[in-house]
């Protein structure tokens, strides 16, 4: 499938497939879109709600290590350590890799070697990338993840449900709720009215939510906490 690097509205880039019509962040900011599904309305949301001294994140779909990458930049502001697991079954190309500009929009250039780590450290093991940040990458489809109550907080960032509508289902959701630990959270940029009844009909209490810049919303969903989910 065709790709093509392009710049969004805020200035950073992403990757855009043609054939689908369909890119890995918003067009209308990857950077503000990211800071604002995931930071803001996940890891601040969790950080202000929940005690514990590490986080466990699964994101779906690793992509371009955005999500990853400025999460590691809250580290000093969070002051949590963070265990973070990439899921993504087509990983991005090294050529793709290196037009990367996050960390200059990011004003974080003194980081930019982190992101790059992120992406060359080997699939499959735990990389420690910081002291207080290790990352673990999962080249495998989201179908097959299998783990129950691992995970504190989820970055649901898997392609639209225009074009892989399987995705935003009944069945994935379940394997997302029961991957969370009981009181954790699933946050996702998308607010279709089936996807969010998918969420609820797999026991997730779901909330509508501002949207980042060009949505006007988004959803964030929570595991109840019942010790027998």
């Amino acid at each position: 499938m065709e790709r093509k690097i392009i710049k969004t509205g805020d200035g950073s880039v992403t990757i855009h497939l043609p054939q689908w019509d369909e890119q890995y962040h918003s067009k209308h900011g990857a950077v503000q879109e990211a800071q604002h599904v995931f930071i803001k309305m996940g890891l601040n949301y969790f950080v202000e709600h929940k005690e514990t001294a590490e986080i466990k994140i699964l994101e779906i779909g690793f992509g371009t290590g955005l999500n990853a990458f400025i999460t590691f930049l809250q580290l000093e502001r969070v002051q949590r350590k963070i265990s973070y697991t990439g899921v993504e079954a087509f990983p991005v190309e090294s050529s793709e890799i290196e037009k990367l500009n996050y960390a200059e929009i990011l004003s974080a250039e003194d980081k930019a070697e982190i992101l790059t780590e992120m992406h060359k450290i080997s699939w499959e093991k735990e990389t420690e990338i910081s002291e207080n940040f290790r990352l673990q990458k999962k080249k495998m489809r989201f179908e097959a993840i299998e783990e129950k109550k691992a995970f504190h907080l989820i970055y649901f960032d898997a392609f639209g449900a225009r074009v892989q509508p399987e995705l935003w289902s009944e069945v994935l959701f379940k394997k997302m709720f029961e991957a969370l630990m009981p009181g954790g959270v699933l946050v996702t940029y998308a607010a279709k009215g089936s996807v969010r009844r998918a969420m609820q009909a797999v026991g997730f209490v779901v909330e509508r939510l501002p949207g980042p810049p060009g949505k006007r919303e988004m959803l964030r969903a929570v595991k109840i906490i019942n010790e027998s989910c």
